[in-house]
């Protein structure tokens, strides 16, 4: 299936992309660590089924240094041993986040206290904002049917320029 509408190639979807990756710089240039802001929107990304945002954010986390094994992992990451207690925490709030529609209560108490336990204030509210702006992204590529595969690294950090 083909894309639908090309959200760069119309002025006013390209003048909100350009907004929009700058609140992403923001959190970007966050003392939220890398790894774990591309771990959370793999995971989300991979949740909501959207391809442009899973091909964006396993090749940003791979130029950054992450390792194959744990990029493979993180769709099982409850059944993996290679995320440190900070990063299964971020990833359930993450899950919790995405799938608001799936649960009463949203993001479970146990995880906000996990959550609060290993960040502070600066990268929690980070990390929330990730989780919003990751969903928005994936929402807007899924509903126009942007497709994975043809991103490069540094493609996000030249959106921003």
């Amino acid at each position: 299936m083909d894309a639908r509408f090309n959200l760069f190639e119309n002025e006013l979807a390209a003048r909100f992309a350009k907004r929009f990756a700058g609140a992403g710089l923001l959190i970007h240039q966050s003392t939220l660590p890398r790894s774990t802001q591309e771990l959370v929107s793999l995971r989300a990304s991979q949740i909501n089924g959207c391809g442009h945002c899973v091909d964006m954010h396993t090749k940003e986390a791979a130029a950054a240094g992450e390792t194959a094994v744990r990029l493979n992992l993180v769709a099982a990451w409850r059944e993996s041993t290679v995320f440190t207690e900070a990063e299964q925490a971020a990833l359930a709030l993450a899950e919790e986040g995405t799938r608001l529609a799936d649960a009463h209560q949203g993001v479970s108490d146990e995880t906000w206290d996990q959550v609060r336990k290993h960040y502070d204030d600066d990268q929690v509210a980070a990390l929330v904002a990730l989780v919003a702006l990751i969903n928005a992204a994936n929402r807007l590529a899924v509903i126009v049917h942007q497709k994975g595969g043809s991103y490069e690294p540094g493609m996000f950090a030249a959106m921003t320029s």
